[in-house]
């Protein structure tokens, strides 16, 4: 044996000061990736996966989810930007490069003799006062403001999007299907925005600018027959789960027959079992039928005769969607508690009107108005499939800033302007403390820098230059009362000047800026609190 202490394992291992700075480089290079993607004038990333699929994107959580990270603590990272895509929806680039650069300062901090635990209860009083600071002094309440409001907020996270110029008409888009599928929740009386309710469809040819909003729900795939109705007015609406074919015997049941006449009498029983089945359900007066089986001709004949609006292999979560907008039930068989067949009506949907349209070279089933809850459709049109996946991904963005901020009526003025107001107070927050941490909370001021800094450098603006401006604002602001109005004043990246960028309109919902914060710090902790890494070595098979 070596030494005394060796730990006898089939792998290897790596403690303390090279594990911490293994880990931070992992997360530098990860928020390397995205840095310059991040901000208005962000660059877009061109990703080939190993079957030659290509996306186009600047969005932090999508470039990092293709990404396949071998490192332990840069997959923190990855799974940091999908938290706060699921969180928020918005701001997956910033919480990434502020966490990689907390753990860059964090890690100086370990070298210069400061035990990690300070440096981490540091961080975390650092977080809990900033949070508390965007409540008290930057958040703005939206209540008094209107339509308005939901545009600034739709057009900033657009505006670091790939059409940041046609920002106007895709914000007015995403702002109309919030307040579309906006509900009241009876027993709280809270009004939520389901995002999930607004359907995106992509069909490509036409510009961007042809894309519509359509209020109702749009189903890809037309009717069944050609000899159906196009319109039905006050449908009733079938979601089945259930093949509308011949029934067939199932695989490996075999029947023998001593006489032929039987033989007959089988195939006769397998066509009228599925016509019972039809005549169930016209009987409750359904008039539409989904399907996400088959339907075949036979069963089709009956549909036309009896002027329906029949479809099959329907997607599942349409009819989700659908039974959540019409207040039908999916159905998944018709068998009742007695062993027979039943169709009750109360499973039936119900909406104004059903219609297939014909949108460029498709066929598309409109829904429109439903009994329960609104939806609502977004039609995407563009040049090509990488140009409508991006733009549904930014819309979607955009739809969750939206919402949060219409939920939580609160926001923030956009633009570096909450860090470099949170650097100001930390630091002298930092001052007012006679222990270890102030060197944490006061590197945790300098790490907020980041974003405002990275903001200019993607702007071509002299990030320096720039940053000491936005300081000096922000501490007139905070020590000079008569000055306050100074704290809104943040970085317009288009011309590189300082201005107040809430009169500018460029804000963002104030959740956004709280869980960032939150979410980095606690990411950067996590990571920093490793201090020793064992690696197994994969067993050999014998032979």
């Amino acid at each position: 044996m070596q030494g005394g202490n060796t730990l006898a394992i089939a792998g290897e291992r790596a403690t303390g000061m090279e594990v911490r700075t293994q880990n931070v480089t992992a997360a530098l290079s990860v928020a390397n990736v995205v840095k310059s993607s991040f901000g208005p004038i962000g660059l877009d990333k061109m990703l080939v996966d190993d079957l030659g699929e290509v996306t186009i994107t600047n969005d932090g959580a999508t470039i990092l989810s293709q990404l396949e990270v071998e490192h332990p603590a840069a997959r923190v990272l990855v799974q940091l930007s999908e938290m706060q895509d699921k969180e928020v929806g918005d701001g997956t680039t910033s919480v990434v490069i502020l966490a990689a650069e907390m753990l860059k300062r964090a890690n100086e901090l370990v070298k210069n003799s400061i035990h990690p635990t300070s440096v981490m209860a540091g961080y975390r009083l650092a977080m809990k006062e900033s949070v508390k600071f965007i409540k008290d002094q930057l958040v703005v309440k939206t209540d008094k403001l209107g339509r308005e409001i939901g545009m600034q907020i739709a057009k900033t996270t657009l505006s670091s999007k790939i059409f940041g110029r046609e920002s106007d008409f895709f914000a007015n888009m995403a702002v109309d299907a919030m307040h579309l599928v906006k509900e009241t929740n009876p027993e709280t009386g809270k009004t939520i925005f389901p995002v999930k309710s607004v359907a995106i469809v992509k069909q490509h040819g036409g510009s961007a600018k042809d894309s519509r909003l359509l209020n109702g729900y749009v189903m890809f795939g037309g009717r069944a027959a050609q000899g159906m109705p196009r319109v039905v007015k006050n449908p009733k609406i079938a979601l089945l789960d259930i093949d509308l074919r011949k029934t067939k015997m199932a695989m490996g049941v075999s029947v023998v027959v001593t006489d032929p006449k039987k033989l007959e009498e089988i195939r006769q029983r397998e066509a009228d079992i599925t016509k019972e089945r039809i005549e169930l359900l016209l009987a409750a007066g359904t008039n539409v039928i989904l399907t996400t089986k088959g339907i075949d001709d036979m069963a089709l004949k009956y549909f036309v005769e009896n002027e329906c609006i029949a479809l099959r292999r329907c997607k599942k979560e349409d009819l989700r969607r659908i039974a959540k907008l019409t207040g039908g039930t999916v159905m998944i068989t018709l068998a009742d508690m007695e062993g027979n067949e039943s169709f009750d009506p109360s499973m039936l949907g119900v909406a104004d009107e059903v219609s297939e349209e014909r949108i460029a070279d498709d066929d598309y089933l409109l829904i429109k108005g439903g009994k329960t809850q609104r939806a609502c459709s977004v039609l995407l049109r563009g040049a090509n499939m990488h140009m409508l996946d991006e733009v549904d991904r930014s819309l979607h963005d955009a739809m969750c800033a939206v919402k949060r901020a219409l939920e939580s009526s609160s926001v923030v003025p956009g633009g570096g302007c909450v860090e470099a107001a949170l650097s100001i107070f930390l630091e002298n927050f930092a001052t007012t403390l006679g222990s270890r941490e102030q060197l944490a909370i006061a590197e945790f001021a300098e790490a907020l820098l980041v974003i405002p800094k990275q903001l200019a450098v993607n702007a071509t603006q002299d990030a320096t230059d720039i940053v000491a401006k936005l300081r000096a604002n922000h501490n007139a602001a905070q020590t000079d009362a008569t000055k306050a109005e100074l704290r809104r004043v943040g970085l317009d990246c288009i011309s590189g000047k300082i201005q107040n960028n809430l009169a500018a309109g460029i804000i963002e919902p104030a959740l956004s800026k709280v869980k960032m914060i939150q979410f980095a710090t606690e990411a950067a902790i996590t990571v920093l609190r490793i201090d020793d890494m064992i690696k197994l070595h994969p067993q050999e098979e014998g032979q």
